[in-house]
């Protein structure tokens, strides 16, 4: 009988323990973080110009179902409505999420990074996170993730992917789209200095 009592007992907190290690996030996705595509050069014109086109198109391959990067989630900027603001990023990934059947996230504003970082620690899906941003922004991204020193993204590309694996807290990979005809494989920006 108290063989019996200690048995049920044993398996009631081993049950338990197993329930509580079920609850735990299991799954930490890797984010990929690039900048949308090519712009023009009048600051109220928020569509991409051919070349941020064509890496739109780019994009489908680099990030395709057959990559290996295995994006199941997809976010960019919320876009003002008024006048299309904000909207580059989404333009330059929907091709892309048309492809892997995806919505695009866009309930974060562009500045609000936080926002940002609590989707990426929310996210319980399968797969992995792409996030087309703004580079002014993504510092800040880097920064609410809770990297101490965040990295700046350079002006004059458009092309660069980096690489946060959890817990979040700094780039571990910085490598070039590689879209044919727009970028540069050997440019000195791709060496990890992290």
């Amino acid at each position: 009988m108290l063989f019996s009592s200690i048995w049920s007992l044993s398996l009631c907190l081993f049950s338990a323990g197993a329930l509580a290690a079920n609850n735990d996030k299991s799954h930490h996705p890797t984010v990929y973080l690039i900048r949308h595509g090519e712009k023009p050069a009048d600051p109220d014109n928020h569509e991409l110009t051919l070349d941020g086109l064509k890496r739109a198109q780019c994009l489908r391959q680099v990030f395709g179902a057959k990559s290996g990067y295995d994006i199941e989630y997809i976010m960019a900027p919320k876009m003002k409505s008024s006048n299309g603001g904000h909207g580059r990023a989404l333009k330059t990934v929907q091709p892309l999420a048309a492809d892997l059947g995806l919505d695009v996230d866009l309930h974060c504003k562009r500045k609000d990074t936080t926002c940002v970082a609590d989707a990426i620690r929310s996210y319980d899906g399968p797969g992995n996170i792409l996030i087309s941003w703004r580079h002014k922004n993504m510092g800040e991204i880097q920064e609410a993730l809770g990297s101490a020193e965040p990295v700046e993204y350079p002006n004059d590309r458009f092309d660069l992917i980096w690489t946060i694996p959890y817990p979040y807290d700094r780039i571990t990979v910085t490598q070039s789209e590689e879209c044919p005809g727009l970028d540069t494989k050997d440019h000195p920006d791709l060496v990890v200095q992290y």
